[in-house]
């Protein structure tokens, strides 16, 4: 593509790369740089993680409301990846743009956890995952939500946590994705870990 036209659309395109994160810093959402190896870049890229691997046990089951759900939980958890990017002195300006994690998302997670053991009987045993492609990726995702979970605790240790039930949230969203995956393969003999 010749470059001797000043005004094309490529000159304004935004691109994917940036090179400002090549010393190892990245930006937070409302500005101020960090490592990308600072407790919130940490808790905020592990959440990313998870809602990928939601995504993916999204792409594999064929139940409806498995994938409606685990769509909620995805979005629920892009805001709290944003929640865990703002910088706790920007903080106002999140609450400006989003809603900040409340006790009725925590208690919502525990009416669906409720809801989905009334439909099927949770089994009693150490079960090893992988009992079909969807639950194996629920699972997967529950670990990577549990890995996200100690990383906010570090944060609160250090005293750099802004919104305290964001712990709470991903406490029981990990015990949620726990019963989902029993849900998911509810209609199968499971395998005992032991």
């Amino acid at each position: 593509m010749s470059s001797s036209t000043s005004n094309t659309s490529d000159e304004f395109r935004k691109r994917v790369y940036t090179k400002f994160g090549d010393a190892g810093e990245t930006s937070l959402l409302y500005g101020g740089r960090v490592s990308k190896n600072g407790l919130n870049t940490e808790a905020y890229g592990i959440t990313d993680e998870a809602v990928s691997a939601m995504g993916l046990a999204r792409a594999m089951t064929s139940n409806p409301k498995v994938n409606d759900l685990l769509r909620q939980l995805q979005r629920d958890l892009f805001t709290i990846a944003a929640e865990l990017a703002t910088d706790p002195d920007k903080y106002e300006l999140f609450q400006q743009h989003f809603k900040p994690v409340t006790a009725e998302m925590v208690t919502s997670l525990e009416e669906t956890i409720d809801s989905l053991e009334e439909e099927f009987e949770m089994p009693k045993v150490f079960i090893l995952p992988g009992g079909s492609q969807a639950s194996a990726a629920i699972d997967l995702a529950r670990c990577v939500i549990r890995t996200a979970e100690r990383r906010v605790v570090a944060m609160a240790e250090a005293d750099v946590l802004t919104n305290g039930l964001i712990m709470a949230y991903l406490n029981r969203l990990g015990d949620l994705l726990f019963v989902l995956a029993r849900y998911e393969d509810r209609d199968i003999p499971i395998e005992r870990a032991t």
